[in-house]
């Protein structure tokens, strides 16, 4: 089959430029992972935060990483386009990285007030990285392309064998110094962003800074577009570092507010809407909450649970010493294991028309991460007898997190998408990804609370917490499912 204009060749029956996009990406999220799996280690162990002050910390610090892409959304689809974005933010990430490795050589003070510095340089870059070279990948395929899911499931894979970072990242940290684990961190963006401007030919045009009318030089217009978006950056930076030195205040009222406002807004659009658009809206809205309740407790792998294992699991495994920060690597490698056991489950039943509904993968992903920390609950109760636990109970409780984010991760994009508005799908895919923004921080809130609860009651409340609000969702099922069935039957009649 011939090439479309601006494809560069195929591999694999994939534009070349898939493969540019998923080597960009992986190694990015082999940088992004690397740093997260020591970032609360980093903070107990060599900036003396209390417990509770590095889980509020870590909260808020990835509730801004994933605020910010909102924000770089926009901007690249307005002025700089995607690819400039993704260097932009690729430059960024890898500056805040080596930030944290030269406060470890005593090049930069070590105090919070380079590190939070640091951590702003990742935010601000991750705003601009992560929505565009997502969004970059449908744009090597025309609409209605049978090979866009196929195209999607090579790249999500990318991304989870870049998150395995930690078994390398982890171990050369916690057993060098952290300082080289985030470095090495720093390295894997730096590999992204060369393979990204070594290939860049495969990607046609895609990615070009948006035309102006009137204007046919698009490199021209550009700059003046990207001074004054770097002139942004400069100013930004200092504001997000300040707010990750200031968590409560983000927990207590930005989120909230933030939160409230957003949420008002789209109640205000759906009563304005047609009886279908307002359903499928209420679809988005009480999913993407309960989908905040499981990312919380799911990202209690990089505060309580690295604590947890840290303090009381024997962590020899067939002989063999495993470093706190590498059992974060546990997921990702479920994940590369079970996806391809998920897609072809969700594929059989869906030729059978048994295909379960969003709203109960939903309910069945709250189940698996309650029993999840069920595991962590007994687990929890054996320590405080003064026992270390063996590292099973952690591989068990992260397989039942794994199986549960397969049946809710890759199901919500495609349940908004479906059930949203033409004109209100952009922000209401701003508002699912917002949702991860929030779970993180509300993380970060429940994770602080072992320091006065104990892991015993942080994981018991999670555990029954979970178990019921898959209750309650499962409850309201036949309301979301008749609301989903509405609004999928007016897109057949339009």
């Amino acid at each position: 089959m011939a090439n479309q204009p601006g494809d560069q060749g195929t591999l694999l029956g994939h534009p070349k430029g898939l493969f540019v996009l998923f080597s960009t990406e992986l190694w990015e999220r082999f940088n992004y992972y690397g740093m997260r799996a020591l970032l609360t280690l980093y903070m107990t162990k060599q900036l003396g935060f209390a417990d509770d002050g590095a889980a509020l910390t870590y909260g808020a610090a990835n509730g801004l990483l994933y605020a910010t892409p909102l924000i770089g959304g926009m901007i690249a689809d307005r002025l700089l386009g995607y690819r400039l974005a993704i260097t932009i933010g690729g430059i960024l990430m890898a500056i805040g990285e080596f930030v944290l490795t030269f406060m470890g050589f005593k090049i930069l003070p070590e105090n919070t007030t380079v590190f939070y510095a640091g951590m702003g340089m990742i935010i601000a870059g991750n705003g601009f990285f992560k929505p565009n070279i997502s969004t970059m990948v449908g744009t090597l395929y025309k609409q209605g392309d049978p090979r866009r899911d196929g195209a999607f499931t090579i790249f999500y894979m990318g991304i989870n064998i870049g998150a395995m970072s930690p078994l390398i990242c982890g171990w050369i940290g916690e057993k060098y110094g952290y300082h080289l684990g985030f470095g090495l961190a720093g390295i894997g963006m730096l590999l992204g962003l060369l393979s990204f401007m070594a290939f860049r030919r495969h990607l046609g045009d895609r990615g070009l800074p948006p035309q102006r009318a009137g204007d046919g030089n698009t490199n021209r217009s550009v700059i003046p577009a990207t001074v004054a978006v770097l002139i942004g950056v400069v100013l930004f930076i200092p504001l997000a570092a300040y707010l990750v030195s200031m968590p409560k205040f983000v927990a207590q009222w930005a989120a909230p507010i933030t939160g409230e406002v957003f949420i008002t807004y789209i109640l205000w659009e759906a009563f304005r809407s047609t009886s279908a658009e307002r359903h499928g809206i209420f679809v988005i809205v009480i999913l993407s909450l309960f989908s905040v309740l499981f990312w919380a407790f799911f990202e209690q792998a990089g505060t309580s649970m690295t604590l947890f294992t840290d303090r009381h699991v024997n962590k020899t495994i067939l002989g063999i010493e495993v470093a706190t920060s590498q059992f974060q690597a546990v997921n990702p490698i479920f994940i590369v294991l079970l996806a391809p056991f998920f897609a072809m489950l969700w594929t059989s039943l869906g030729r059978k028309a048994r295909n379960p509904s969003s709203a109960l993968k939903f309910s069945l992903a709250l189940f698996q991460m309650g029993l999840g920390f069920a595991v962590m609950w007994f687990a929890a109760k054996q320590a405080a007898s003064g026992v270390q636990v063996t590292a099973m109970f952690l591989i068990l409780a992260y397989f039942l997190h794994t199986t549960g984010e397969l049946c809710l991760s890759p199901v919500g994009l495609s349940m908004v998408t479906k059930m949203a508005p033409v004109r209100l799908a952009a922000l209401l895919m701003g508002m699912w990804f917002l949702s991860n923004a929030f779970a993180h921080i509300l993380g970060g809130v429940l994770a602080a609370q072992s320091a006065d609860w104990g892991f015993e009651k942080l994981y018991s409340v999670i555990a029954i917490s979970g178990i019921v609000a898959g209750v309650v969702l499962l409850a309201v099922y036949p309301i979301i499912k008749k609301w989903e069935n509405e609004r999928l039957a007016s897109h057949q009649q339009s």
